[in-house]
């Protein structure tokens, strides 16, 4: 993508970020900028406890009431600047869990959209560990054979115990290939 990689040579480009058209906006070098009241601002972004940088993004919502009267009502959302630069280059939608957003370096304060990719949580979980045994859902059991299990919505499935690591791995592979199936 074009944006990518004019934000790997430090050349920035904003887009309107989804649901904030013409009030916000966010460049691929991770800065968000406001056009509220008239006048741009760029946005500081608080850093919370999971160490994102985050932003709180404010909209109107005009509602009638009985006669006629006005009422503003403020609705705030506050995401990562990763997902905000996602929406808006990426058509990242965050409704699901199924799909994150991850830093490709691990750095979690470069919010640039040459770092960010969207993968599944599966992968996220596992992209950068390197298990003892060489291969993702295999380990040593008390009886100093090789068991197999998978995480699948929130519980632990064993899938048996083998002689190899390679066996192992390829009930994990086998059970893998189920569950994408579906």
């Amino acid at each position: 993508m074009i944006y990518k990689l004019l934000s790997r040579l430090g050349i920035e480009v904003w887009k309107d970020i989804p649901e904030y058209e013409g009030i916000y906006q966010v460049s691929n070098l991770g800065r968000i900028k406001s056009f509220k009241f008239n006048r741009i601002r760029y946005l500081s972004p608080t850093i919370k406890e999971n160490y994102y940088k985050t932003i709180t993004l404010y909209k109107s919502s005009i509602t009638k009431k009985k006669r006629n009267n006005i009422d503003k009502n403020k609705i705030s959302k506050t995401r990562t600047i990763s997902i905000w630069s996602a929406m808006a280059f990426l058509n990242f939608k965050p409704s699901t869990h199924l799909m994150v957003i991850d830093h490709i370096d691990n750095n979690r304060h470069n919010d640039c959209l040459y770092n960010l990719q969207v993968i599944s949580h599966r992968k996220n979980l596992t992209k950068d560990k390197k298990p003892k045994s060489g291969y993702t859902g295999v380990s040593r059991n008390n009886k100093k054979q090789w068991k197999s299990q998978i995480f699948i919505n929130g519980t632990i499935k064993y899938l048996g115990s083998y002689k190899t690591q390679i066996e192992a791995s390829q009930a994990y592979q086998q059970e893998l290939n189920k569950i994408n199936n579906e």
